[in-house]
């Protein structure tokens, strides 16, 4: 009996709203679960796959590498090889998936009334707090790097309207201009709008540390 040939593999088609809309096809390409926290987490700097898993609690690795594999295809998102020694391949953001900051911002502006209180299952990185904070920072005119220090940890982000490429990092800055020190449910309020910064600083809540422009405006000298 001759042997049957296997058939051709067809070619896989994503999902699709099948709508001439520009929200629709802004949903085909984002709209998946974990696709904006994986642009989230990107936002921050190129990413190794292992950094970017534990950074998401709860994804799955294969869910993860569809995503990031859909991301890839959709024009999101590229993977490139680190330079020796390092031996590893991170994924980073293209131009149009940093396009994607105001959505995120505008996300997080309009989820923090929800933000009641932590729950005892939620996860928490300090990061996670610089999109909330970034809308009270809107003000500043310095351009500068901020350290910013809570108890979940530190991150750092750009101040003053300059063309950064990665609007906030991880962890501590090399060589910020100026550290704040708060806590996370004050970032919550200055996201919600609730205080100021200046208020905030003024009635000691914030701790500003430096000696440069930055630290100066953000004490309001």
């Amino acid at each position: 009996m001759p042997r049957q040939q296997p058939a051709a593999a067809r070619p896989v088609r994503r999902r699709s709203y099948d709508q001439f809309c520009a929200s629709a096809r802004a949903l085909d390409s984002v709209g998946d679960r974990w696709t904006l926290l994986i642009v989230r987490e990107l936002l921050a700097g190129p990413r190794r796959y292992t950094d970017l898993h534990a950074d998401l609690p709860g994804v799955s690795t294969d869910v993860l590498a569809s995503r990031l594999k859909d991301m890839e295809q959709g024009g999101l998102a590229v993977r490139r090889k680190l330079p020796p020694p390092a031996a590893a391949s991170v994924y980073e953001l293209t131009e149009r998936g940093h396009g994607l900051l105001p959505v995120l911002a505008a996300l997080a502006e309009w989820g923090a009334p929800a933000l009641t209180g932590r729950r005892p299952t939620d996860a928490v990185r300090a990061h996670w707090f610089a999109l909330p904070l970034m809308r009270a920072l809107t003000g500043l005119t310095q351009e500068g790097v901020l350290e910013v220090r809570l108890d979940e940890g530190e991150f750092h982000v750009r101040t003053g309207g300059g063309a950064a490429v990665e609007p906030y990092g991880f962890g501590p800055a090399p060589q910020p201009d100026a550290r704040i020190t708060l806590d996370a449910g004050l970032c919550l309020e200055l996201g919600r709008g609730d205080v100021t910064l200046a208020e905030a600083v003024k009635d000691g809540r914030i701790e500003v540390a430096g000696d440069g422009p930055l630290a100066a405006e953000l004490r309001g000298e």
